[in-house]
């Protein structure tokens, strides 16, 4: 016997055929055993369910990928964004160290012009503790 309980059976309407069973019929060979057979009751199940959690799962996953989609392509503008930009600071440095080595370069030309000659002696000044301090002596 089933532990499954049988689902009420609504009368059925008129024009629906009714389910049919197959006949009951009893086994030859009890061996002394009295057994009733019990018909196996209808059930009527239902697809909707089935068809609801998959509707779902689409409905899920459609939505997962349309946000990664959104979500890389805002990180995409902004990746070509920042790349835009650090072309630019990069223009801007070497415009910057080429206005440097030109300073350099002409440095020599505007102190002779203001009258200034390479020093022989070379000597710092410390002013931590307010001493002259000489020159490393080079060792050819």
């Amino acid at each position: 016997m089933s532990a499954l309980r049988a689902p009420a059976v609504l009368p059925a309407r008129r024009g629906e055929p009714t389910p049919r069973r197959a006949p009951l019929r009893a086994l030859e060979g009890g061996a002394g055993r009295r057994l009733d057979v019990v018909r196996a009751p209808l059930q009527a199940t239902s697809g909707v369910p089935f068809m609801v959690l998959c509707g779902l799962v689409l409905v899920g996953a459609l939505m997962a990928a349309l946000l990664l989609n959104t979500h890389m392509a805002r990180g995409s503008y902004e990746m070509s964004r920042l790349q835009r930009e650090v072309g630019l600071v990069a223009q801007d440095v070497q415009e910057v160290q080429a206005q440097l080595r030109s300073a350099e370069a002409s440095l020599p030309q505007q102190a002779s012009r203001l009258g200034m000659v390479p020093a022989d002696d070379v000597t710092m000044f410390s002013a931590v503790d307010g001493t002259i301090v000489p020159e490393p002596v080079e060792e050819p």
